[in-house]
């Protein structure tokens, strides 16, 4: 039996998985958090944020996501991606930063507007 706290919304419910029950969650105030508690013990994923270098802009970092969760053993891989990227402002939110990571098909993408510098 696994303990966990529910991340899907802020009540934080106190979740026990069963792994030798296929996974069955109790504790869990709705159907999101059973799913939440399923999926952490065989599949955990992350959406992962960060910033990235921006020349030109009026601000140096531009903040970035990716477009959907990926699993969590691939962080630290997927993070590497965006020590070598630099940005030319005008950036703009939605401007895709790095295509398809790690062969995923999720991207990563700007979380603000950098405007150029003036």
């Amino acid at each position: 039996m696994t303990e966990l706290i529910c991340i899907v919304c802020p009540k934080g419910c106190h979740l026990k998985v069963d792994e030798e029950k296929d996974f069955a969650v109790t504790g869990n105030g709705c159907p999101r958090g059973a799913e939440y508690g399923k999926k952490e013990l065989t599949n955990p994923t992350r959406v992962i944020t960060s910033t990235v270098r921006v020349e030109g802009g009026a601000i140096r970092r531009a903040s970035v996501k990716t477009s959907s969760d990926i699993p969590k053993g691939k962080i630290f891989e997927a993070m590497r991606l965006l020590d070598n990227v630099t940005l030319q402002a005008p950036v703009h939110m939605g401007d895709i930063v790095v295509h398809d990571i790690l062969g995923l098909g999720v991207d990563f993408v700007a979380t603000k507007n950098v405007p150029p510098r003036t």
